[in-house]
């Protein structure tokens, strides 16, 4: 079977949280931002599907299934970065100084990205205001979210909420070609969708959305109602039941090796990153003409640049070649601290 196994994907998990937390904080900044844009086509299509109202009256669980179909869209969220940065810290590879940047910043800027695209795209540009039933639709759907559910109740559906999509990342990191990982992560997603759960970053176009249409409550009470709420239980659903329950039971006393060596051209874009490309385009021009041979290479090195897919470690992704078993992404906090000081150390020697 082509795929990790759980102990090696929650390897990666903990590897990706690592880089995550020395991603540069205007790049994480603008990253989270443009992902509140891509939530939020999948927020407006769920709210579209949903302003009819024989379905509500007659079959609404038919009508959630069918707004659930093309919710799942995203990128670089917060709810995921939950279960990242919670096993990077319980793997004692980042500080909790790491996890809270990471967490602030990607939080308020899918916040940020998805307030721009509901009052620039879907206000302004009147996309629920055609007809009154749009505009109703998106009042009933926020009163439903945030002033009927009790905050206890808000809480629990935030924990079911991101339980499932933390299982989807995982789901789609546990695979390596990309037909899989979009598979992967879309039968979690249409579940927690289908079942009306809460989902902190989709709440922040659809409640500012129903805020804008006409609801009969404030920001104030939406940030109290729902944001907090469902916020907590991103926290517990991600970190507590995906990122600790899978540390606690394939990473707690144990080394883990992960190999990205591909046996096949599919296996070796396992990351999804760039193919590695060792020649430049003259040299290969310039072996072309010399019947293969690259000069200034030994026959060994000529032989391994004309490596076939299947053969061995030159069609390795760039992604595979950062999570891999040497990066620096596979050490401990203390460990990368204490090299720093001693690169520190022999420089001023």
């Amino acid at each position: 079977m082509d795929a990790f196994t759980p102990q090696q994907t929650i390897e990666l998990v903990s590897r990706i949280g690592t880089k995550k937390a020395h991603m540069r904080l205007d790049k994480l900044w603008w990253n989270s931002f443009m992902a509140g844009p891509l939530l939020g086509f999948g927020c407006a299509l769920l709210m579209s599907t949903g302003a009819s109202p024989w379905y509500q009256e007659n079959a609404p669980g038919l009508i959630r299934t069918i707004s659930a179909v093309g919710f799942p869209v995203g990128a670089d969220l917060f709810t995921s970065n939950v279960m990242f940065m919670s096993t990077a810290l319980l793997h004692r590879r980042i500080s909790v100084l790491d996890l809270l940047k990471n967490w602030v910043v990607s939080f308020f800027g899918n916040l940020a990205g998805s307030l721009f695209f509901m009052a620039i795209i879907t206000g302004y540009g009147g996309i629920f205001e055609e007809t009154p039933i749009y505009k109703q639709a998106a009042i009933t759907l926020v009163i439903s979210k945030a002033q009927t559910p009790h905050w206890h109740q808000i809480f629990l559906r935030g924990i079911a909420a991101n339980w499932l999509v933390c299982l989807a990342v995982f789901l789609s990191i546990q695979a390596r070609d990309v037909a899989s990982k979009i598979l992967a992560i879309w039968f979690p997603t249409f579940t927690f969708v289908a079942l009306a759960f809460d989902h902190v970053v989709a709440n922040m176009f659809i409640i500012p959305q129903g805020i804008w249409a006409g609801a009969p409550f404030g920001a104030g009470y939406y940030i109290w109602k729902s944001m907090i709420p469902t916020l907590l239980g991103k926290i517990v659903g991600g970190g507590l039941f995906v990122g600790v329950a899978y540390w606690y039971l394939y990473l707690t006393g144990e080394m883990v090796s992960v190999t990205f060596d591909p046996s096949s051209l599919p296996a070796a874009m396992e990351a999804g990153g760039p193919m590695r490309r060792t020649l430049t385009e003259k040299d290969r021009d310039t072996s072309h003409q010399n019947g293969g041979t690259i000069h200034g290479l030994d026959p060994e090195e000529q032989l391994g640049q004309r490596q076939l897919p299947q053969s061995g470690t030159q069609m390795m992704s760039s992604i595979g070649r950062e999570l891999s078993d040497d990066s620096p992404y596979t050490k401990t906090h203390a460990e990368r601290v204490k090299q720093g000081r001693e690169e520190s150390s022999e420089e001023k020697v």
